[in-house]
């Protein structure tokens, strides 16, 4: 065990903004408030460059309950680096509101949490985070205080507190079980455990988790909260707590459950196979751009899942996994941009869009053809990872499944892409920060999928 602070360095540059962020919103005039937003700002990117520095030095366990290894170099790097264009994003939109300070900050702490979530080698520390990446997620839900903001606001945190409180029951079932709460205490003790109370203790665990993710059966929250929300909360809150949910139930499957002790894969495959297939049909009746995209985030948490069956089956379930999520929370946070930059939820507002705005048509298009997995886009090759790690796993099923839920999805997509190249051109003149960070985002997706292959050397 390590217990030199300077591990935890990324975690703490952004703690340190989000302190400074609070201490400056109290004595700031409101004029000055965007100052709050660019400490917040400073923040995330100091954590993102120790992120990057931190990702080539070997793996450790730090103070005996947070993992410093490929899944939190890649946590990290996902989180700090898409919450940074929402804080872009925001600091256009908010600017002069009353509570800006507290937006920028809420955003931070909920990042912070979702790193947490990810690296957490203890059940103790992984309540905490699920909790710091709950909590500011269910204000920022109903930031716009008006009617489907609140109502959003509301389901979101029931469902939140219900199922977390599940998944504190599962905590305290396999503590008793397993004589303990780090992983690794749980992995040498569930073995010789009763294997009912480590099913029922798996499942209540995996309710919290879930819920995170946008999976079935804790998705129920991803289309209001999409649509009710404010445009850059949905962004945030649909992508960016997605890393670390998936990267916790990764861990779950490959370092909590000793093998023979729990079907692990069989749910888990199941649990995917009824998300990615419940999110794809309900994304055909959508007419509002995002309760689309929300039905589509379920889509993606289902392909997802995939890599986290397989995950102590498969060698090719761990580089799926990570890929996927990243290059996932990149290009779907590339289309919210796009929809945050035109400021229309009704598909025919985007009629015309190539011809008004060349550069956020292409955006859009690069974007929603990527959330299909079509090439050079980053979501293809971590689809043909997921792929590869079903076949390797033996759940030759799935994988069919998914590729045929994937063929199904551009159907929807298209409802949305071809509109976009015809018809007369509305006039549009988007904000400069969201059509900066729709343009870059679809970049680096093109990009990370253009260097899969110097990424996946790394």
């Amino acid at each position: 065990m390590n217990e030199n602070p300077a591990d935890l360095a990324p975690e703490l540059c952004v703690l340190l903004a989000a302190v400074l962020g609070l201490l400056a919103g109290m004595f700031l005039p409101r004029a000055g408030q965007w100052r709050v937003a660019a400490v917040c700002a400073a923040g995330l990117a100091a954590a993102l460059a120790v992120a990057l520095v931190a990702a080539t030095r070997p793996g450790l366990m730090a103070f005996d309950a947070f993992t410093v290894d490929p899944v939190t170099h890649v946590t990290r790097i996902a989180v700090f680096g898409t919450t940074l264009p929402v804080v872009v994003l925001a600091a256009g939109r908010m600017r002069g509101h009353p509570r800006e300070s507290e937006f920028s900050v809420l955003i931070l702490l909920a990042a912070l949490g979702t790193v947490l979530l990810g690296a957490s080698s203890d059940l103790l520390v992984l309540v905490a985070a699920y909790l710091l990446a709950s909590i500011p997620a269910y204000a920022l839900a109903g930031f716009g205080k008006d009617g489907p903001g609140t109502e959003a606001a509301l389901k979101y945190y029931l469902m939140g507190a219900f199922l977390g409180v599940l998944m504190l029951a599962g905590v305290t079932l396999l503590y008793g079980v397993g004589r303990g709460t780090s992983y690794a205490a749980l992995r040498d003790g569930l073995g010789a455990a009763p294997g009912a109370a480590v099913a029922v203790g798996t499942v209540a665990l995996l309710a919290g988790l879930l819920f995170k993710a946008g999976a079935v059966p804790g998705h129920y929250w991803v289309p209001d909260v999409a649509e009710g929300a404010p445009p850059v909360v949905a962004a945030f809150v649909t992508t960016v707590p997605k890393i670390g949910a998936f990267a916790a139930l990764f861990r779950i499957g490959a370092e909590v459950l000793p093998p023979g002790a729990f079907a692990w894969a069989p749910l888990v495959a199941l649990v995917a196979a009824v998300t990615m297939t419940l999110g794809n049909l309900a994304a055909f009746a959508q007419d509002n751009v995002r309760r689309l995209l929300a039905y589509s985030t379920v889509g993606q948490a289902g392909y997802l899942l995939v890599p986290v069956a397989m995950a102590g089956r498969a060698a090719l379930a761990e580089p799926a996994l990570l890929y996927y999520v990243a290059a996932y929370a990149v290009t779907n946070l590339g289309a919210f941009a796009v929809v945050v930059a035109v400021g229309r939820d009704d598909l025919a507002g985007y009629t015309g869009l190539l011809r008004a705005s060349p550069a956020l048509g292409t955006s859009l298009v690069v974007c929603l053809l990527g959330l299909v997995g079509t090439p050079p886009t980053a979501v293809f090759v971590g689809k043909l990872l997921m792929f590869g790690a079903a076949l390797e796993g033996h759940y030759a099923w799935l994988a069919a499944l998914a590729a045929a839920n994937s063929v199904a999805s551009v159907f929807y997509y298209l409802r949305w892409i071809v509109p976009a190249f015809g018809g007369p051109a509305a006039p549009l003149r988007p904000a400069r920060s969201a059509l900066v960070v729709a343009v870059a985002l679809a970049a680096v997706s093109l990009a990370l999928g253009i260097g899969s292959g110097l990424v996946l050397a790394t």
